[in-house]
């Protein structure tokens, strides 16, 4: 399985990084290594002194598809879930400076905290609200009507380069609101109000 994510999805996040807004979907790859399941503690590792916290809608990929067409899009979603795409600024300042990729900034073991995923069935894609909350406050509120790229968008995009693969997850992108974690710190993710992941910072 692959672990795809989509930086720069939403407005409002590329303003509050100083970023350009993308013309087409900007990708980059995590690898399963960085899964963190079941709640589990996320273990503050000495690579990095300024860890974000991004929490994302993930998209679980049902069946195997290349070059999808948008009408059937949609179709390949099996399953929505919360998703945190922890990033260590430092070494991605750092990374952009000589301009060398990102991987060792986003894809260090356990930076992707994913939840359990709902049915995708009788979900609108285009109204699917994420809230974050770091130590019970509101940090992220966000909505899928303000992707710059929608969930048909990245699927068509990503497979004219990829085949997509049964068991696959798209990181959709994050909403305004990232900041830093700290030991002690603890982070929940909702999706419709529902409340679906939670990780303690160690």
């Amino acid at each position: 399985m692959k672990i795809f994510c989509i930086g720069r999805n939403y407005a409002d996040h590329a303003k509050e990084l100083n970023n350009p807004i993308p013309k087409s979907p900007l990708i980059f790859m995590k690898p399963t290594t960085a899964l963190l399941i079941k709640n589990r503690h996320f273990f503050y590792p000495e690579l990095s002194k300024d860890i974000h916290y991004e929490g994302e809608v993930v998209l679980k990929i049902g069946k195997n598809g290349r070059h999808v067409q948008p009408e059937f899009a949609l179709s390949y979603i099996n399953g929505i879930g919360f998703g945190l795409d922890f990033t260590a600024r430092d070494l991605q300042q750092r990374c952009k400076e000589n301009g060398h990729p990102w991987e060792i900034a986003k894809g260090f073991d356990h930076s992707a905290p994913i939840s359990e995923f709902l049915s995708f069935e009788g979900i609108d894609p285009d109204n699917i609200n994420i809230v974050t909350k770091l130590n019970g406050n509101i940090v992220q509120d966000g909505n899928t009507k303000d992707l710059i790229f929608s969930f048909q968008d990245i699927i068509v995009y990503l497979s004219q380069y990829f085949t997509l693969q049964q068991g696959d997850y798209i990181y959709t992108g994050t909403p305004a609101g990232v900041g830093p974690i700290t030991v002690g710190d603890r982070l929940e993710g909702y999706i419709n109000g529902q409340k679906l992941l939670k990780c303690e910072i160690m």
